[in-house]
């Protein structure tokens, strides 16, 4: 019997993708676990794999489609050997230009409605045409999304048509002040691109389409910069003593599972243990509530480099395991971000980020908090530098770090007794025993 196969549950607050790639041709038989779609939040690219064995008949999206949870993917059948393959004539694969169907348990509950006006708007409970990007750029703007009319294809709404609505609103209620907007629990509103110059006036110019990753990361850290008070903080840490007992250790903790003791697995360990001595870096600030939501776990994002773009998978309940369990389940991790085989979940519920270029190179820079954290630690190449200790100078390797923190939540001497806090214990490695 066909049946629809629909976009999947991804995690909390990620309500659609956008289509990447079509991984099957119609009328192909894919086993359990064969990917079927490459898709893209805002947050990593990765693959939707079959949920059992089966024969895709239908293919009902495309490259570039934005799709809802819920919403049908393909049409199926089973593989039983009653069931008759699927034919020339059951196969089709849809190439219209409209927009892409809203999601849906079934076409036939869909409510047929004329596209929204200014004056009405949809009533509540119809299924608003509208992508998951919109969508939240009318809860960041505190814009019930039913009221905004669609100037697109049936009525589609785009983020324009919110804006547009937010405008008319304010000239129509001169008293709304302009920068009371509520925050969204997925990130802050995306602000207006500035109007570019003809830079042919001066030359010749080529255009390269950001890839869907790229451009959900350009999004977000732009709307988190113009939204975030941000200060950045720097100080270094003496890892001469560190770096001895790393590299002794290093054979043990590939032996007990295959991780590596990398810097970075052990500066898991000491943030956690840092966020623990000073909670307000574990937390989120709700201004619609004005309070400060502290949390009572401890996961930390870590910053992996691949070829589509920066992908931050989260290591959880870090201040629950050991060293060799945190190299472990990195190395998992930034394998699976770097072959796009993480899942939403795996890249969500993150209380602090850790970023390490020190692979690459760098004397220090600035990282940008990741909303709706407070905080994010970076770290740059380590070097042997002269220092001046029992009377002599001595070489030693010292470790530039630097802390992007929220102003609203963190004071600057807050922020220097965090960062110190961590400079200490990598400069005693007993302490990340005793600490932890």
């Amino acid at each position: 019997m066909r049946r629809p196969f629909k976009l999947p549950e991804l995690g909390d607050n990620i309500e659609g993708v956008e289509i990447i790639a079509v991984l099957v041709a119609a009328g192909e038989k894919v086993a359990a676990g064969r990917s079927l779609l490459e898709v893209v939040t805002d947050k990593a690219v990765f693959e939707i794999p079959a949920d059992e064995e089966m024969i895709v008949t239908e293919i009902l999206v495309r490259s570039g489609d934005r799709v809802g949870v819920g919403e049908s993917l393909f049409i199926v059948s089973p593989t039983a050997a009653d069931t008759p393959p699927a034919t020339e004539s059951a196969i089709a694969v849809v190439t219209t230009e409209s927009a892409p169907p809203l999601p849906s348990e079934s076409a036939a509950t869909v409510p047929v409605v004329e596209p929204p006006t200014a004056a009405t708007g949809l009533p509540k409970g119809v299924l608003v045409p509208a992508a998951p990007s919109v969508r939240r750029e009318a809860r960041a703007l505190g814009v019930p999304i039913e009221q905004v009319p669609g100037t697109g294809p049936q009525g589609r709404i785009s983020i324009d048509d919110v804006r547009q609505f937010v405008k008319q609103r304010n000239l129509a209620s001169p008293e709304r002040p302009g920068n009371t907007q509520p925050a969204s629990p997925e990130g802050p509103a995306i602000p207006s691109q500035v109007a570019l110059p003809d830079f042919t006036r001066w030359g010749k110019v080529s255009r390269e389409k950001m890839g869907p990753l790229r451009r959900a990361t350009a999004h977000h850290l732009a709307a988190t910069w113009s939204t975030l008070p941000q200060v950045t903080q720097f100080d270094q840490a003496d890892i001469t003593p560190l770096e001895l007992v790393r590299k002794r250790l290093t054979a043990h903790v590939e032996k007990a599972g295959g991780g590596k003791l990398s810097l970075t697995a052990i500066l898991l360990k000491i943030v956690a243990g840092a966020l623990k001595a000073f909670p307000t870096f574990n937390a989120s600030l709700d201004l619609r509530t004005d309070e400060l939501i502290l949390k009572q776990y401890v996961h930390i994002g870590v910053a992996v480099d691949t070829p589509e773009g920066l992908i931050v998978p989260v290591v959880r309940d870090v201040d629950h395991k050991n060293i060799t369990q945190l190299a472990i389940d990195l190395a998992t991790l930034t394998q699976k971000a770097r072959t796009r085989k993480l899942m939403p979940e795996e890249m969500s519920g993150g209380c602090f980020t850790l970023s390490n270029l020190g692979t690459v190179g760098g004397v220090g820079f600035t990282p940008i908090v990741r909303h709706p954290e407070v905080a994010i630690l970076g770290v740059a190449r380590s070097g042997i530098e002269a220092r001046f200790a029992e009377g002599a100078f001595q070489p030693r390797l010292m470790l530039p770090l630097s802390l992007s923190y929220d102003h609203r939540v963190v004071d600057g001497a807050d922020g220097a007794r965090f960062l110190r806090w961590i400079c200490e214990v990598l400069e005693e490695p007993m302490r990340i025993a005793l600490e932890g």
